[in-house]
């Protein structure tokens, strides 16, 4: 046991958002669950809330039975956030005034997975660290200028926890259970569920660039996260030459014969599968989203966007 608290009931809160992943929530109330098996007695509780009322419709179809929204002296300790799917759907005012409602009260929040991107809709992480699933990370680039989501597995920064989801809760929950009953304890409920290797929080949420891009030659690839961080005003050949302190020849060359590509095709590719990632995710026009990837008008970028993936960019957002 770690502190004084301990031998209280914490009473943990998840606002379930329509179309949330079972896994995250799954991955972040089970550990709760363990917890207090293996205490022999409670010592955590956990109350699930949707906006909509009586249940909770995951992705998957699964119901889960919620209570409404908490109001005021509900005694809760953290609320977490639980969203997925489209961002441009996470229009919940209700959530926002619920949440500063909370905060105000005293009440650590958090987001998990698409969580954040509400935290920040609600005026919860200005001036905070935070992080978010890396799939929703361009939409809420784009929709709050200025903010910018560290690449964590999860980050707890004073009142604030975010988590990128999946099963990325259940190494945050290790470390809500620790930094309250120890880390013996912690690493009993890890076991529960064979958890056996516990990521730090810094840990990277996807796989490493030379998986992703499936080389390990270290101009190329801080050229391609270059790219990947340059796709509002990309740089011409020479501008990345100068960057990586090589030719434009080596640059082509590099191109050539590690990825079977070119400069120019592949800095498309990262552009186009950004824009995709917008039209699915965001609100914003097929306009905004042209001159946001770099493209001089829509009407190039339809077409670049037609040839990459078969179909128009209006296509791509009925059927994202």
């Amino acid at each position: 046991m770690r502190d004084s608290d301990s031998s209280n009931v914490q009473e943990i809160g998840f606002i379930l958002i329509p179309g949330f992943a079972l896994m995250c929530y799954a991955s972040a109330v089970e550990p709760l669950r363990a917890a207090n098996l293996l205490a022999g007695r409670e010592i955590y509780r956990f109350r699930v809330f949707s906006p909509q009322g009586a249940f909770a419709l995951a992705s998957n179809g699964v119901q889960v039975p919620a209570e409404p929204l908490p109001g005021r002296g509900e005694r809760l300790h953290t609320v977490f956030v639980v969203a997925g799917g489209h961002p441009d759907e996470w229009n919940w005012p209700n959530v926002y005034a619920t949440l500063r409602t909370l905060d105000r009260d005293g009440v650590r929040i958090g987001g998990i997975s698409g969580g954040p991107y509400l935290l920040a809709a609600a005026g919860l992480l200005s001036g905070e660290r935070f992080t978010i699933h890396w799939e929703h990370a361009p939409a809420l680039i784009e929709r709050f200028p200025g903010m910018a989501p560290l690449q964590a597995r999860y980050i707890i920064d004073g009142k604030r926890l975010t988590c990128g989801g999946g099963v990325a809760p259940l190494d945050m929950m290790h470390a809500i259970i620790a930094a309250r009953m120890g880390a013996d304890f912690a690493r009993r409920v890890s076991d529960w569920y064979l958890h056996r290797h516990v990521s730090s929080a810094a840990e990277p949420q996807r796989a490493s660039e030379a998986e992703r891009h499936g080389t390990h030659h270290p101009i190329l690839l801080a050229v391609i996260e270059k790219m990947e961080t340059t796709i509002e005003q990309p740089l011409d050949r020479k501008a990345m030459a100068i960057f990586a302190q090589i030719t434009p020849r080596h640059l082509d060359r590099l191109f050539a014969t590690r990825l079977n590509s070119t400069f120019l095709a592949e800095y498309r590719r990262i552009r186009l599968a950004h824009a995709r990632k917008l039209l699915q995710q965001s609100s914003l026009s097929v306009s905004e989203i042209a001159f946001a990837c770099g493209f001089s008008n829509p009407g190039h970028f339809a077409r670049c966007y037609r040839e990459a993936y078969g179909g128009s960019p209006k296509t791509a957002r009925k059927t994202g």
